[in-house]
């Protein structure tokens, strides 16, 4: 990508974060739908489909991308086949260049214990920088409520790492306004979230939160890691 065009990206990005600040979720993916068309995908853990189901509603047809890291939960697989199958987007699954058991060769097993940001740069940070190559901005479904790490998400900011727009357009909801959005639409959600599952990842790297806990307290629990390295 030119200089050129890595600034207008940029540029944009940083006049849709402060146009579009108080607007809709769905005016946000709408603005990014048409400003990039094809090159605009959203990336789905399949904790829900909330904003598939809102780009969706945007562009029927948009590409949405999910993460196959090999170590899903298969309630989290089952979400994503759901999806695939009930909403109008194109899935696409990456993978990691590696197997698990590939993995487990060359860097010994268990490795998401051992060194939890090396697991993750391999299994999702470089599967997801690969995938996203063909795109100009990517949608996410980070919200300020989830934890202190995300609290200042702009709804339409820039990577970055991945010189590309990132739009977040439910930055600004509540658990309620997301939970209210699902019951209204009807949107697919993963089992475990009716589980005591508040945030779903790996399934080694993955807990039940405790009453009073944030949502985010159930991931690398005990290991002083809050993010896979994905959003910073």
């Amino acid at each position: 990508m030119t200089a050129t065009r890595t600034t207008g990206l940029k540029e944009i990005a940083e006049r849709a974060g402060r146009e579009l600040e108080d607007a809709p979720a769905l005016t946000i993916v709408s603005w990014a739908a048409e400003t990039f068309g094809e090159r605009f995908c959203v990336t789905s853990s399949m904790e829900d489909a909330v904003v598939a189901h809102l780009a969706a509603r945007a562009r029927p047809g948009v590409d949405v991308v999910f993460l196959d890291t090999g170590y899903h939960f298969p309630e989290t697989i089952g979400t994503r086949d759901a999806v695939e199958a009930v909403m109008d987007v194109r899935l696409i699954t990456l993978t990691p260049v590696r197997t698990v058991a590939e993995q487990d060769a060359e860097h010994g097993p268990r490795l998401h214990d051992r060194d939890p940001d090396l697991c993750c740069a391999l299994r999702k940070v470089k599967p997801l920088e690969d995938g996203l190559a063909g795109y100009d901005a990517w949608a996410t479904g980070l919200r300020r409520d989830e934890s202190p790490t995300r609290a200042g998400t702009p709804v339409v900011g820039w990577d970055e790492r991945r010189q590309k727009v990132k739009v977040s357009p439910i930055a600004r909801w509540t658990q309620d306004d997301v939970d209210a959005y699902v019951a209204e639409h009807g949107v697919l959600t993963n089992p475990l979230l009716m589980d005591g599952y508040a945030s779903v990842g790996c399934e080694p790297c993955t807990r039940r939160v405790q009453a009073g806990e944030d949502a985010r307290a159930g991931r690398w629990a005990g290991r002083g890691k809050t993010e896979c390295g994905l959003h910073g």
